[in-house]
């Protein structure tokens, strides 16, 4: 009975945790969203993958400071005819065994592994950086995607709010035409327009749970089932101060990935051009080995295997030095290829420093015209809201037609929709340019 107990306790701890990390009871804010993804993207893994490649690269070049460690054994038989100590030819076999063990460490390469430590060090904060300009990318690909499944949510209130007024009018000319005040075929045409904003919103409620899905997908959700977003809070445009794109640009020039990995990348080229020029240095090694061997001939008597082992122990110690004269210009090559691709560096940082640029200037104006059209709409909204609070006093006085009705009715709707996205499109230029500033989305 008791493990039965434990069972139901560790059934129910663990349907919890699940419960709890996939976070479904409580809609999700635009930070939990991107935090999602940006721990379950493929891309991002990519990236991660390729800062923990950099990290081996690295391991490895400190470890050339190493001494390496070699051991090796050979055995060989011979059979046939042979010279003797005589000068005179005879077929013998011969047996022979070796064991050696041997030691290598470079005292100077010209400079060569240190520079080559120092550019993998370069290669990896440049991966790293990489990596924050992926995560920045799918921040960026959450909050286009979040605020539409949002903007298409509220879309699907606005439609319910003109079934509302559809049903309330539909209500009040079944009165009248059972009081017999009104002609059937305004009975007729009211239902109708009920009809058709029945299916406006269930349309509406698709493109809002196709949006929610192409949300959940971007995530890396295994279920968009019982998936849901809350809205952001959304200041009045009217009084948000947009900052001058230069300013902007001044700014993430000190923190954009992009360009901190562009920067360590032509560092890492610059040491690349010592590496090359360690070649023109000479060299110098430390070497140390061990080893002995057992001989047989047939037909002549050997010492036994182990007293030829400790009898031709050898021990050495040595310092090799290889200084280069000419290797048909191989190295000369090498540090031209270097330089170019340090040229090729640069150029690629600037094309990116420029591309920044472009990308806070458009972002600056489409942010600047998202605020006016913002204002514009909202404007636009109330006048459209006073008109179809007149409007609809005078069709339920009878000073209006049907047709006048519905046209002020849907002139609302269209100011709705046109407000709302004037608002998440503003509100997704904002982001964008504090996003540049350094700022989280």
């Amino acid at each position: 009975m008791k493990q039965i107990y434990v069972y139901i306790i560790c059934a129910l701890t663990t349907a919890s945790a699940y419960a709890q990390e996939k976070n479904f009871n409580s809609p999700w804010n635009l930070r939990q969203c991107i935090d999602y993804a940006i721990e379950h993207n493929i891309n991002i893994k990519l990236q991660q993958n390729n800062v923990q490649n950099q990290k081996v690269s690295l391991s490895t070049s400190k470890n050339s400071r190493l001494p390496n460690l070699q051991a090796s054994a050979s055995e060989s038989l011979g059979f046939g005819r042979g010279l003797t100590s005589n000068n005179t030819y005879a077929n013998r076999n011969t047996q022979s065994t070796s064991f050696n063990l041997g030691s290598d460490v470079p005292l100077y390469t010209g400079g060569q592994i240190t520079n080559q430590i120092r550019q993998n060090k370069l290669n990896l904060q440049a991966a790293m950086a990489d990596l924050e300009k992926a995560k920045e990318n799918v921040s960026m690909q959450v909050a286009s995607a979040y605020l539409e499944a949002i903007y298409q949510k509220d879309l699907v209130k606005v439609a319910e709010n003109q079934l509302e007024l559809s049903r309330t009018q539909a209500r009040r000319i079944d009165i009248l035409f059972h009081n017999g005040k009104i002609a059937e075929t305004d009975l007729a045409e009211a239902q109708a327009h009920v009809a058709a904003d029945e299916l406006s919103l269930t349309q509406q409620q698709n493109s809002a749970m196709l949006a929610l899905l192409d949300l959940s997908q971007l995530l890396e959700l295994p279920t968009p089932e019982q998936f849901d977003i809350e809205a952001p809070t959304i200041d009045n445009p009217s009084e948000v101060i947009l900052t001058a794109p230069d300013a902007i640009y001044a700014e993430a020039l000190n923190i954009k990935p992009q360009i901190q990995a562009g920067k360590l990348s032509v560092q890492s080229a610059e040491r690349g051009v010592r590496i090359a020029q360690a070649g023109h240095y000479p060299s110098v090694h430390f070497s140390a080995g061990m080893g002995s061997n057992y001989y047989k001939t047939s037909g002549f008597k050997a010492d036994p295997f182990g007293k030829q082992m400790d009898d031709n122990f050898n021990q050495s110690l040595g310092v090799s030095l290889s200084v280069p004269i000419f290797n048909r210009y191989a190295t000369r090559n090498a540090v031209r290829q270097a330089r170019l691709q340090v040229a090729a560096q640069q150029y690629q940082l600037e094309e990116t420093q420029k591309a920044l640029y472009k990308e806070i200037q458009q972002a600056y104006y489409n942010a600047l015209a998202a605020q006016k059209q913002c204002v514009s709409s909202d404007a636009a909204l109330a006048a459209s809201q006073t008109a179809f609070n007149l409007m609809q006093k005078k069709y339920e006085n009878g000073k209006s037609t049907a047709t006048e009705y519905q046209e002020s009715k849907t002139a609302l709707q269209k100011a709705e929709s046109t407000a709302l996205q004037s608002r998440y499109t503003f509100l997704f230029r904002q982001k964008i340019l504090e996003f540049y500033r350094g700022a989280a989305l």
